[in-house]
């Protein structure tokens, strides 16, 4: 339970945008903003010595998921709208795409809600039609509402998905795997069915499915060139993949979870 020190009740927009105008007045009456050099100093510390990192994808072995976004975020136009749904690819699609415009990052946030993304993504290219739109899903969130792309096709909203495809709930798998001592319960799927390019295929996709490193670049050029109707990408990814940094649930952000590799340098959090 918290107690605020001064309640305000209001239409949030209406009460942000009234908060705004107060705040620019006081700096022009004269105040001054807090000096936080020593803050930004000590975050961009933490951003050098535990930067986001991952095994790379090495030519011949398993495709890892964050290589699949840095390449889809190196070859999207600016301005392009990523919308993503729930679980380990929320997590590295925030993490790894870089965001220079507003309203370009569209997700669930906190609420879980799986199956938002294809839904979603169908939407911000009605709302912004000169805009490139990537859903980005675990195989899990686009099995909940993949029907939803008949209507992209039908309508003709020219959506592009990728599927992360690690034949697992993999959110749920990573905590059953770190809390649960490997205790796996309802978490993993088939890795062949369903047949993810015919099921995008009957539903009036292009579907095209990505195995390898080497494949990458190319099938996602393709699926940039395609605007006439939806393009589904698979990428069968390594499902031992893993999110870090994270927080255990009842932790606090000073118990927080870091990449095996960066653990010995901990004190530096300090």
């Amino acid at each position: 339970m918290r107690k605020p020190d001064v309640p305000i009740v209001g239409d949030c927009r209406l009460v942000i945008e009234e908060m705004i105008v107060a705040l620019r007045d006081l700096m022009a009456g004269g105040t001054k903003q807090a000096d936080i050099s020593a803050w930004r100093s000590r975050v961009n510390g933490w951003k050098e010595n535990f930067p986001l990192a991952y095994e790379p994808s090495e030519p011949g072995a398993a495709l890892k998921p964050q290589f699949c976004l840095e390449k889809l975020r190196d070859a999207s136009p600016d301005g392009t709208i990523l919308v993503s749904g729930v679980g380990q690819h929320q997590m590295w699609s925030s993490q790894y795409w870089h965001f220079n415009e507003p309203y370009t990052w569209v997700n669930s946030g906190g609420l879980g809600t799986m199956g938002f993304s294809v839904p979603a993504a169908i939407g911000a290219k009605v709302g912004r039609p000169d805009k490139t739109v990537w859903a980005i899903d675990g195989d899990g969130c686009f099995q909940m509402t993949a029907q939803e792309l008949i209507t992209a096709s039908v309508e003709q909203i020219p959506i592009k998905v990728g599927i992360l495809n690690n034949s697992n709930l993999g959110m749920v798998r990573q905590w059953q795997e770190m809390f649960y001592d490997n205790r796996y319960s309802q978490v993993h799927f088939s890795e062949s069915v369903p047949d993810y390019v015919k099921w995008s295929e009957a539903m009036g996709c292009v579907g095209i499915r990505v195995e390898s490193p080497e494949e990458v670049e190319s099938a996602i050029d393709k699926a940039n060139s395609i605007n006439d109707r939806p393009v589904v990408v698979e990428f069968r990814v390594a499902p031992t993949e893993q999110v870090f940094p994270m927080v255990a649930a009842g932790r606090s952000n000073d118990e927080i979870i870091l990449q095996p590799s960066q653990e010995k340098r901990r004190e530096f959090l300090r």
